[in-house]
């Protein structure tokens, strides 16, 4: 077993433990019970789930916070952004650019909230919009990018 290998087994009992944790502590703090999750809520949380990921993933708002978990390294003049050969740098590194692997994290943490307070649900309302404002955003693209290539074919007849 490799030493990054370790340190994925460290990182995937620490989020157990969390989510466990987090289990315990809803069944006590709750507002709400846990079984009275509605339909409208499950479409709240997907979104404002996708939208961290999106975020946390992709957005250029939060590279600050990616890069973090990279070595910068000079290559012929340009200045890469290269993840560690190992440690927990390089888990975590794994982890922030893995749309799969954050969204396992990013939805525990917004059903724990959502769950846990009221108030958690004008942030995760504002994130559910903003997902849909992001999809919509990405379709809009996708026709204009169609339609500009069905203009260019027709002017090529």
């Amino acid at each position: 077993m490799t030493n990054q290998y370790a340190w994925n087994i460290i990182f995937t009992l620490f989020f157990i433990v969390l989510v466990v944790a987090g289990i315990e502590v809803l069944n006590v703090h709750s507002y709400r019970p846990l079984y009275s999750v509605s339909g409208a809520d499950i479409l709240l949380i997907t979104l404002a789930t996708y939208r961290l990921i999106r975020l946390f993933v992709y957005d250029k708002i939060t590279a600050f916070f990616r890069e973090q978990f990279f070595d910068v390294v000079e290559v012929e003049g340009v200045t890469i952004l290269m993840k560690p050969e190992k440690g927990p740098r390089r888990t975590l590194g794994d982890l922030i650019t893995c749309p799969w692997c954050f969204g396992i994290w990013a939805s525990a943490m917004v059903i724990f909230f959502y769950f846990l307070t009221p108030y958690a649900f004008y942030p995760v309302l504002f994130l559910s919009i903003a997902a849909v404002a992001t999809f919509l955003q990405l379709v809009s693209n996708v026709v204009g990018w169609k339609a500009e290539q069905l203009k260019k074919d027709v002017e090529n007849l």
